[in-house]
């Protein structure tokens, strides 16, 4: 990838609102993780959501930093906007997540789907750490399918988007939705879905849940790695526009191929570099295990698991 490639560089763009009913969506890229954050603002009353910021680690030197949330952080100050919500659409495995030091600096609550609980179970087991992991004491809500609430004068509703991992889920409000791991941009397809408690069947399922919103829906994806001919990051598109160009799933296919194709594709991949180290600490909404004697906070790894 050349030096210049606009995924190198921490790109930040606007899609604004076209109504009332409508929200602001700002995304910010990430390019050590390919991730993209966002901010969901309501333009009458200013109100926003952060969703899915990161928390920077170093792979290498387990280094924490906090340049991701200063600049989504600047960003919302810059735009005369008051945050309301700290938002997750599930545990991620590529990337540490910022929610704790959110809630700390704007003394605003967090969120996640109340399946997290299911995740966190399935993970003390990997780790065997048994008393590990208490997302009731991390998050203030613990979102179920269907549950919905207000920013501002708009109304967000949680879907459950099960598949890249059992309890991932969408936020959707007005006409943008939140839909993480689940579809990537239409030249790239969809997410993977072989960590422990995913599932490419279920996948499928909240794929096309997603694909029966509006057709002028604004899908807002989770990751952006660039595709062949692209080495800038995109992160939306309409449910109209998948329909019609995303190579795993547009219309004509079956669940069957899909299937297919995705657990093919799967075999292929490499486990995250900092999943194992990351779900340890998201499963604590973004929080270092407890300092030890000397002061410095230690992970547990497990060997020859994975």
């Amino acid at each position: 990838m050349p030096e210049t490639s606009m995924l190198k560089k921490a790109v930040v763009r606007h899609s604004p609102s076209t109504g009332a009913d409508k929200p602001d969506v700002w995304g910010i890229y990430e390019p050590d993780t390919g991730s993209i954050q966002y901010i969901c603002a309501d333009p009458a009353t200013k109100k926003a959501a952060l969703i899915d910021v990161v928390r920077n680690f170093d792979p290498a030197s387990f280094a924490t930093g906090t340049d991701s949330i200063d600049q989504v952080l600047d960003l919302v100050k810059k735009n005369g906007l008051v945050v309301d919500r700290i938002l997750d659409t599930h545990p991620h495995a590529d990337h540490v997540m910022a929610s704790t030091l959110l809630k700390a600096r704007t003394g605003t609550p967090n969120g996640i789907g109340e399946k997290v609980r299911d995740i966190a179970q399935l993970w003390r087991d990997i780790y065997n750490m048994p008393d590990s992991f208490d997302p009731e004491a991390d998050f203030d809500h613990l979102f179920a399918d269907g549950d919905q609430f207000a920013l501002g004068n708009l109304t967000v509703q949680v879907m459950l988007s099960a598949g890249h991992t059992l309890g991932s889920v969408t936020y959707l409000c007005g006409n943008a939705a939140f839909v993480h791991d689940t579809f990537m941009q239409p030249d790239s397809g969809t997410a993977r879905a072989d960590f422990p408690g995913g599932s490419a069947a279920d996948l499928w399922e909240s794929l096309q849940a997603i694909l029966a919103l509006p057709a002028d829906t604004r899908l807002f994806v989770g990751h952006d790695y660039g595709a062949a001919g692209r080495d800038a990051p995109e992160w939306e598109a309409t449910v109209a526009e998948h329909k019609a160009h995303n190579i795993h799933v547009r219309d004509g296919t079956s669940r069957a191929d899909y299937i297919k194709t995705r657990q093919d594709r799967d075999a292929t991949l490499p486990l995250p570099q900092r999943m194992l180290a990351a779900l340890q600490i998201n499963l604590r909404a973004g929080q270092l295990p407890l300092p030890e004697g000397d002061g410095a906070a230690y992970l547990k790894i497990p060997v020859n698991k994975f």
